[in-house]
């Protein structure tokens, strides 16, 4: 069977001062390994020489925090050269390398153990290390290496022709497989089979003298197993768990201990250094108690401390034997089989935790040896497991117990008291009992609610009695301790057992952190373990549990202790998965939503990103009061950051409001602003067109009447004329009479030659020149430059938002009322640069120079066509002076062409309707 090549370091290509290769030889907590020196060059090399010739089954590596070699070779060889400088290249077979983690993700604060299985004979191993990992800890680019071991059997032993005939024999008549799945991972089972005792990360963790015993323990139950001693062999196993936590403490404390005089702190190294002596002298004392090492440890017992008896122990090493009874070698009592057989006995030290008893054992006199008979007849997952004495000095004086009192004992204990630990509790709890005792853990973890209620309420009492001078390691541990029992609380379904839960954890942050002055980091270590228990309860079936629970959370995530770590909104914000809950989705909705009214996202945990990707994504849960909870909280988030808010959001357009949930958002922020909504913008545009109609109808009515009055007025004039004419055409040309010239035009030939926007007159405008003046000359028109239309300017904003081919493309801004690119839109707004704009009125909006000015239709004429109105109208160049000579006889006669040519013919666009959609295409073509 592998185990573990002893090894010596023959050689390296140079190391560090005080971090020799040779430190590679050992296995401790305390080691610190090999290092190369400073800039050194690469590759570096270190060569080891095992204690035999051997097959090499396993290699482990276990590399620095941040002096990281990128890559390490591994060479074996048979032996080495003469020389030993240079290498002979040649003596060395490669056997491969691999490649180490540069160690970013954790920060290089953790060290990493690379397993490398291999088959190769050999005695001599070469390392070869590569190049460094390049970081910021390394600045003499190093690389390290904190241990390395070498698994694999002697050369000579290792071929499965060396198992015994006699084992090869039972198998094959008992038809077992060396190689059944079944046997897999047991010592037996299979002969590649490597010890987890031999494995780096053991003696790495475990204090070095402990680790020796354990060893020493596994062989022997090794031997119990093979002489079939099961109860012996169990016995062992259960004293190797104990004591690998008890090498695993040990080894702490020396750790602790070093670090003290490397800070100059000697009282706290001597504290330490008395703690770990106490600590081994009490479990090498409970060792002793059970027989385990049968004098093994009489040279390694310090002198110094006197090991003081346990006298609630009664075990056959401490009272005189009967002659009639076996050696405590050949035969260990049943009784004691199922108590712990590493237990500490209480001492001053505050590491030092309860003793534990069994129920048997405190039922019994003190003095008496124990009923062995009873317990021998009692299967083994009914053997009654240990409960912890709340006092030492406690003397119990009652009578022996019968059979009945046994089977009492056997079905769960003393009638009222919760039931026994099981051996999986146990195990669980393990922590939680060492510092609060086993009876506490017991009631948290019984099968009575009202124990469970009980035994949080007693650990609140019992938080809240510990002095203000206890120790801060066991303030520290009771804490987390305790914690672990609420956070299994919290899952509980009875509702006063998780109201005791809650009661206990406000207790905890409120009180018993600050009375004895912890850090932040044991309240992030309570908060942290129990939030996702508490919301995991948001959403239990139960709505008096969701409401306390939401109601916990938010009181918790105010407490002063708790609001400056923004641990609780970090927690609210995560996305919500596609399988949760209705109940548990709606929760943390409304969680959030209830938190972000008390925090604000300033410096509380909260940021409008992190929110509002929340809220975004929550608008596509399948569940209608998610949805709804998500669109208030952007509302909310809008009053308070509303540039910010709309980065997140789709631009406000008629096929984002196609979904109700952003037109129902968007509609939000316009009463937010003060703007109306798009309901009451059309029922306002609706009632002005109504009245446009009505006042137009109007209009006309009086332009129809003093039109009729200026053709009498004009025939009665020509008639006055044509009288006065034709005498004196009479005289001088005889009886011949002579028509005169007509002065006027006739009415029903008045709107020829004039434009209807401008007023301008002129003989050049026939049908075709009008079109051409419409086109290119007309002060009152523009052409749009994304569809080539022409259209009047005190409708091209309109035009590009509800009429142009590209009308998808603009957006109006809320402030200026101006068409806006949808691209540029977010950035406009933004900005707010740009000239607020008036209702209509109060004044007009020109879109070219974008002023405001006077309101009504003839300040249009003054605005686009006046020396003094707008600056961005580059038709007025060009004819301004022939619309100046065109102005002063226009007045009403221009208003009645502008009306009357509304019905003309389809080539005539009408004042406010700019051209129709077959003469723009006209004009396009031309």
């Amino acid at each position: 069977m592998p185990h573990k090549i002893g090894f010596v370091v023959v050689s390296s290509s140079g190391h560090e001062d005080g971090f020799s290769a040779r430190e590679l030889m050992i296995h401790a907590p305390t080691v610190s390994g090999w290092r190369s020196p400073r800039f050194c060059q690469f590759p570096q090399e270190i060569v080891l020489q095992m204690v035999e010739r051997c097959r090499i089954r396993k290699l482990q590596l276990l590399a620095h925090q941040y002096m990281i070699s990128s890559k390490i070779e591994f060479y074996i060889s048979e032996s080495l050269p003469e020389y030993f400088v240079p290498y002979q290249a040649e003596r060395f077979r490669r056997l491969g390398y691999v490649s180490l983690c540069d160690n970013q993700k954790t920060g290089c604060k953790a060290r990493e153990l690379k397993s490398v299985y291999v088959d190769a004979v050999g005695q001599f191993l070469k390392l070869i290390f590569h190049q460094n990992h390049i970081n910021k800890y390394n600045t003499y680019n190093q690389v390290a290496l904190v241990a390395v071991n070498i698994i694999g059997d002697p050369a000579d032993f290792g071929d499965e022709s060396n198992i015994t005939s006699r084992e090869k024999l039972i198998d094959h008549y008992l038809g077992h497989n060396p190689e059944d799945p079944a046997l897999e991972g047991t010592y037996a089972g299979r002969s590649d089979y490597i010890s987890p005792l031999d494995d780096l990360a053991f003696d790495m963790y475990q204090d070095p003298e402990v680790a020796q015993i354990i060893r020493k323990l596994d062989e022997r139950k090794r031997e119990a197993v093979q002489r079939e001693r099961y109860d012996h062999a169990k016995k062992l196993k259960q004293a190797i768990a104990d004591l690998q936590k008890v090498g695993e403490r040990l080894g702490r404390y020396e750790v602790e201990k070093r670090c003290a005089v490397e800070k100059e702190d000697y009282d706290l190294a001597k504290e330490k250094k008395q703690q770990m002596a106490c600590y081994r002298a009490q479990v090498y004392e409970q060792l002793e108690l059970h027989g385990l090492l049968h004098g093994e440890l009489e040279m390694r017992r310090p002198l110094d401390l006197p090991l003081q008896p346990l006298d609630h122990f009664s075990s056959p090493h401490h009272r005189k034997p009967a002659p009639s009874l076996p050696q405590p070698e050949e035969v260990a009592p049943e009784s004691q089989l199922a108590h712990p057989l590493l237990q500490e006995k209480p001492s001053s030290s505050p590491l030092a935790p309860p003793p534990r008893h069994t129920a048997v054992e405190q039922l019994l006199p003190a003095g008496g040896p124990p009923p062995r008979s009873n317990v021998d007849t009692l299967p083994y997952d009914e053997w009654p497991l240990p409960a912890p004495r709340k006092q030492q000095a406690e003397v119990f004086t009652e009578p022996d117990v019968g059979e009945a009192d046994l089977g009492t004992v056997r079905r769960g204990g003393v009638a009222g008291e919760p039931e026994p630990l099981s051996e999986k509790a146990l195990r669980e709890a393990s922590s939680a009992v060492d510092v609060l005792g086993e009876t506490l853990v017991a009631g948290a973890y019984s099968k009575t609610w009202s124990c469970r209620e009980d035994a949080l309420l007693g650990l609140c009492r019992r938080l809240m009695e510990v002095p203000v001078g206890t120790p801060k390691e066991d303030v520290k541990s009771m804490l987390r301790a305790s914690v672990f029992l609420v956070r299994r609380a919290m899952k509980d379904i009875v509702t006063s057992v998780f109201q005791a839960s809650l009661k206990l954890l406000k207790m905890m942050i409120t009180q018993y952190i600050p009375k004895h002055q912890l850090s932040k980091l044991e309240t992030t270590h309570c908060v942290e373990r129990t939030i996702p228990a508490l919301l995991a309860r948001t959403g239990d079936s139960s709505t008096r549990l969701r409401i306390m629970a939401s109601n916990f959370i938010q009181e918790m995530a105010l407490f002063k202790e708790v609001k400056p770590l923004q641990i609780i909104p970090s927690y609210l914000v995560q996305p919500l998965k596609v399988n949760c809950s209705a109940h548990l989705a709606m929760s943390q909705m409304d969680l959030l939503a209830r938190l972000l009214r008390d925090l604000g996202t300033g410096s509380t945990g909260f940021t409008v990103d992190s929110v509002m990707k929340f809220a975004v994504s929550a608008l596509e849960h399948r569940v209608y009061e998610v949805r709804e909870t998500a669109v208030r909280i952007i509302l909310d988030m809008y009053r308070q950051h509303q540039a910010l808010t709309l980065e997140y959001l789709p631009p406000d357009d008629s096929s984002t409001r196609r979904n109700i949930l952003y037109k129902t958002i968007f509609e939000g922020f316009a009463k937010i602003d003060g703007r109306p909504t798009d309901a009451e913008v059309k029922a306002q545009k609706k009632a002005a067109t109504e009245e446009a109609e009505k006042q137009k109808k109007e209009e006309i009515k009086v332009l129809q009447g003093q039109l009729a009055a200026l053709q009498e007025t004009q025939a009665h004039v020509q008639e006055k004329d044509i009288d006065t004419v034709r005498p004196k055409n009479q005289d001088l040309q005889g009886r011949k009479a002579v028509p005169p010239e007509d002065p006027e035009i006739p009415d029903n030939h008045y709107l020829d030659n004039l434009c209807i926007f401008c007023g301008e007159r002129s003989e050049s405008f026939t049908e075709e020149g009008l079109d051409l003046h419409y086109w290119k000359h007309c002060l009152m028109l523009t052409r749009c430059d994304h569809c080539r239309q022409v259209v009047e300017i005190s409708s091209l904003t309109e035009h590009l938002l509800t009429e142009c081919d590209q009308k998808d493309g603009f957006g109006k801004c809320h402030r200026c009322s101006e068409a806006v690119r949808k691209e540029e839109l977010p950035r406009h707004i933004k900005a707010k640069e740009c000239n607020p704009a008036k209702s209509e009125k109060l004044a007009n909006r020109c879109p070219l120079c974008h002023e405001n000015f006077t309101p009504g239709e003839e300040a249009w004429k003054v605005h686009l066509m006046g020396p003094a109105g707008c600056t961005r109208n580059l038709r007025k160049t060009h004819i301004l002076h022939k619309a100046q000579a065109a102005l002063p006889g226009k007045g009403l006669a221009g208003t009645k062409s502008g009306s009357s040519g509304a019905k003309s013919g389809s080539k005539i666009p009408t004042p406010k309707g700019g051209l129709s959609k077959s003469s723009s295409r006209t004009h396009t073509k031309r």
